[in-house]
C-alpha cells in the first residue's frame, strides 16, 4: 500500500471549473494544499486553490512545473490530453489513471472497452462517411444517435433520427464537421440514472446509491435520491462500475451514466473518469461527498462511507435562475452552491442546490 499523503501536501488538479473548485474545497478540510493548472484566470478553482499556473493544458513548461509542485496530480474533466497526463505521469503519480481518460476521450473505444469487461451498452457501429451511417441506420430500422466519437458534452455534436432513409444521410458526415462519428440505437427507457463510486490503490470500491437523472436540452437538470429502481437493477448497476473500476485498476472517483429498461436490463451510455455533476447531491446527503472520496482515494487515505443520511433532490442553476438564489436561502433543509462564475449565460451551469428530506 502506498503511504498516504501527510496534511500540508500539495495535490496538483487540471482545470479550473465548478468540480475543481469542489475538490479544492475537499482537499482543503483535509489539510492539503491544491494548485490548479487552467488557461482562465480567476476560474472557479482558482477563487479556493493554493495558487494557478495559467496556461494551456498541454503546455509543456506549465505541465512540468505543475509535476513538480505536486505530491499528486488529478483532474476534473475528461478532455485533459492524454499525452500531457502521461508525460506528468514519468514524475509525479496521476489518478485516475491515463489510461482511463483514453478511453473515455472516444466513444467508441469507451463501448468496446464496457462490452470486452461484460458491461452491456446501446449498439452502436462506426461511423466515416454518409454511407457507412446510411448502412448503420438501415441496422438499426432508421433510428439511432449520431454522434462525434471525441469531445461533445452537454448534448453537443449530437443528431437523432427516427425512420430515416439513406437522402436524409446526404452531406451529413460534414455537416457533423468531418470527423470520427459512431451511432448508437435508440433505447426505449423508463428512466436514466447514475452510479457514482471510488477505488482506492488496494483496489477497495465503495459506490453511493444510485440517482434518477432528468435532462433538457442535453444538459442535467436533476437527481434524486433514492432513484426508484428495482433492488436486482440496481444491484447489476453497482456490479458493472465495479467491473470497470477494477478493469481500468482506476484510482479515485468515476461516474457512469445508464438506461434503465422496462425489462430490468440496466445499460451503461457512458462514464466519466471523474467526479460527477449527478454526484452532487453527496454534499448535501453523506458524511463523505464524492469530493472528499476522491481526494481520499488519491491522496492514499482510507475511503469513506457512502451511506447517506436522507433523502434529497439535487436540482441544477442553469444560466440566469443563479439569479434566484435569494429566494432558494429562505428554504429550510436546502443546501445552496454557486460556482463563482462571473457571467450568467445560457446553458452555463452556475451553482446547484440540495433540497433533503428524511426517508
Amino acid at each position: 500500500m502506498t503511504a498516504p499523503l501527510l496534511p500540508g501536501a500539495t495535490i496538483g488538479i487540471i482545470g479550473g471549473g465548478q468540480l475543481g473548485r469542489m475538490l479544492a474545497m475537499a482537499a482543503a478540510r483535509l489539510g492539503y494544499r491544491t494548485i490548479v493548472l487552467e488557461p482562465q484566470a480567476d476560474c472557479p478553482a482558482a477563487q479556493l486553490a493554493n495558487s494557478q499556473i495559467v496556461a494551456a493544458y498541454d503546455d509543456e513548461a506549465a505541465l512540468a512545473e505543475l509535476a513538480a509542485r505536486a505530491d499528486v496530480i488529478t483532474y476534473e474533466f475528461e478532455n485533459v490530453p492524454v499525452a500531457a497526463a502521461r508525460r506528468i505521469e514519468v514524475q509525479t503519480a496521476v489518478f485516475p489513471p491515463p489510461l482511463a481518460l483514453e478511453k473515455a476521450q472516444d466513444r467508441l473505444t469507451e463501448k468496446r472497452l464496457l462490452n470486452a469487461l461484460g458491461i452491456s451498452t446501446a449498439d452502436f457501429r462506426a461511423v466515416d462517411n454518409d454511407a457507412a451511417l446510411a448502412e448503420a441506420l438501415a441496422g438499426f430500422g432508421g433510428s439511432g444517435v449520431l454522434k462525434t466519437r471525441r469531445l461533445g458534452y452537454d448534448g453537443k455534436g449530437q443528431r437523432v433520427f427516427r425512420n430515416a432513409t439513406a437522402d436524409d444521410c446526404r452531406g451529413v458526415f460534414d455537416a457533423m464537421g468531418g470527423v470520427p462519428l459512431i451511432l448508437e440505437a435508440l433505447v426505449d427507457f423508463d428512466c436514466e440514472f447514475s452510479i457514482i463510486a471510488a477505488r482506492d490503490g488496494d483496489g477497495t470500491k465503495r459506490a453511493y446509491d444510485a440517482a434518477r437523472n432528468v435532462h433538457q436540452g442535453g444538459i442535467l437538470r436533476s437527481s434524486t435520491v433514492p432513484a426508484g429502481l428495482a433492488p436486482a437493477m440496481a444491484e447489476q448497476a453497482r456490479r458493472a462500475t465495479f467491473a470497470l473500476l477494477d478493469g481500468l485498476d482506476y484510482v479515485g472517483v468515476i461516474g457512469l451514466e445508464f438506461f434503465a429498461l422496462a425489462d430490468g436490463r440496466a445499460l451503461v451510455n457512458e462514464y466519466a473518469p471523474r467526479v460527477h455533476n449527478s454526484g452532487h447531491w453527496t454534499e448535501a446527503a453523506c458524511t463523505v461527498s464524492q469530493f472528499e472520496q476522491h481526494i481520499r482515494a488519491v491522496a492514499g487515505l482510507p475511503l469513506g462511507d457512502p451511506r447517506r443520511h436522507g433523502d434529497c433532490v439535487m436540482e441544477n442553476l442553469i444560466g440566469d435562475e443563479v439569479g434566484n438564489a435569494p429566494d432558494l436561502l429562505r428554504e429550510s433543509d436546502l443546501m445552496l452552491h454557486l460556482y463563482g462564475k462571473a457571467e450568467a449565460r445560457p446553458g452555463r451551469k452556475m451553482g446547484h442546490f440540495t433540497r433533503l428530506s428524511k426517508g
